[in-house]
């Protein structure tokens, strides 16, 4: 197969770094410049975990908007914050640029957004040894850190003049303004201008322990099933005149879903059902009404669902399949199903993996260890999807920890030096 050009230059560079015997004397210092303020990259991680930033604190989310681009400013790049229309409710995005002509041009992708709304009881900054829990201590305030810090060590050995690097933190990635092609047009714009995106979500640790790069994430999109049958008396269902009614419809398209619709990588969940007499759920597919008798075939039934697939190819696949099971009617039912797509699939191409090349040899060379690809299907959605497929991407650039989203969020304090060192040598090497 025949590499995309972008990812046949990242090869070579990979090959390159490959017979490097350890960092050169740049590098070293990068690394010591990185070790040196380690207490600061917390202490900047401190002061964004303690302001809360939920989707919809749009106060929140500007605020630690303004802490980090406080220290984008200090390191010479140009910043603004890029507001969303008022009907879309969301606070906007900060956005950072600097112009150079040397070496890749580099997108660098954060969020500053939490799923920790205003009245969250979950505490906010709480050190525990060598551990800190907080909301969004791991994802992803941890990562944002971990960008900063690395440009402020590239900056201290004057490795940082006439680099290409865009950076844009949104305010909504943990629920997404619609409509996306508003609230994702900043960072698709700053795609088109950049030839390689490195996105910060937290490190994710393999079966063995290792650290892992991320060169694919599956899409988050959704479904509805809606099935219709005969209302009548309960004592004449499976007749040939009164059917089988919706309820059993419903059942026997979501079961043959789960027998018939299989392939590595692709999910899919029913998540809400109603069904009776009447039923309907509300236009978000998030609640639901029905009423009925033990007595009285159901008339009605609906299905919401999520559907997750790694590329297009395989979407298109599974939308076939449902839709003929869908087609295939219990006498008396009739049924129809519509998709939603959300967040597109980043697929794991040869452009991706030459990324994760180089930064796993970073990383060797650092003396940190190989970081091996994560498997696809291990991760959620997040913000890199939507430019993945305008160019070569590498994810999970960010902290370890645990409990993502949960009251136990927490992270690794070591992490934040270990994943600093390889995105700062890493970022040298791409843009030399």
């Amino acid at each position: 197969m025949k590499l995309h050009p972008l990812a046949a230059a990242v090869l070579a560079l990979t090959f390159s770094a490959a017979r490097a015997d350890a960092l050169s004397p740049t590098e070293q210092k990068i690394v010591a410049e990185v070790k040196a303020h380690s207490a600061q990259g917390l202490e900047l991680l401190e002061r964004s975990v303690n302001i809360n930033s939920g989707t919809m604190n749009h106060d929140g989310v500007r605020a630690v908007g303004k802490l980090f681009g406080e220290q984008f400013d200090q390191l010479g790049f140009k910043t603004r914050w890029s507001d969303m229309p008022a009907e879309m409710q969301r606070a906007g995005h900060l956005i950072a640029t600097r112009e150079g002509k040397q070496g890749k041009r580099l997108l660098l992708i954060g969020h500053l957004d939490t799923v920790f709304e205003k009245d969250s009881q979950v505490q906010l900054w709480q050190r525990n040894g060598d551990r800190v829990r907080g909301q969004g201590v791991n994802d992803m305030k941890g990562g944002d850190v971990i960008i900063v810090e690395a440009l402020r060590a590239l900056q201290r050995v004057g490795a940082l003049d006439n680099t290409s690097i865009t950076i844009v933190f949104s305010g909504d990635e943990e629920n997404a303004g619609d409509p996306i092609a508003v609230s994702r047009a900043d960072m698709v714009n700053a795609a088109k201008r950049s030839d390689i995106a490195l996105a910060f979500e937290a490190t994710v640790r393999d079966k063995s322990g290792r650290d892992t790069g991320t060169v694919g994430r599956r899409s988050s999109s959704s479904w509805e099933l809606k099935v219709s049958g005969k209302q009548g008396h309960s004592s004449g269902i499976f007749s040939e005149s009164a059917g089988y009614g919706a309820i059993y419809e419903a059942a026997r398209i979501v079961d043959a879903f789960r027998q018939q619709v299989i392939e590595p990588d692709l999910t899919f969940s029913p998540g809400l059902i109603v069904g009776g007499t009447d039923a309907s759920t509300n236009a978000l597919g998030t609640t639901g009404q029905a009423a009925g008798k033990t007595n009285v075939i159901s008339r009605t039934a609906t299905i919401e669902g999520d559907l997750r697939y790694l590329s297009y190819e395989q979407r298109d696949r599974a939308h076939a399949k449902m839709k003929s099971i869908v087609a295939q009617n219990l006498p008396g039912t009739s049924a129809s199903i519509t998709f939603h797509d959300s967040y597109p699939p980043m697929s794991p191409t040869a452009g991706n993996l030459a990324v994760l090349k180089v930064y796993s040899q970073a990383s060797k060379d650092a003396g940190l260890g190989e970081i091996p690809a994560l498997p696809p299907g291990q991760r959620g959605a997040g913000d890199i999807q939507f430019v993945a497929p305008l160019l070569d991407s590498l994810d999970g650039l960010g902290a370890t920890g645990n409990g993502a989203h949960s009251p136990d969020e927490d992270l690794e304090i070591a992490s934040i030096e270990r994943a600093t060192i390889r995105t700062a040598i890493l970022l040298y090497r791409l843009t030399r």
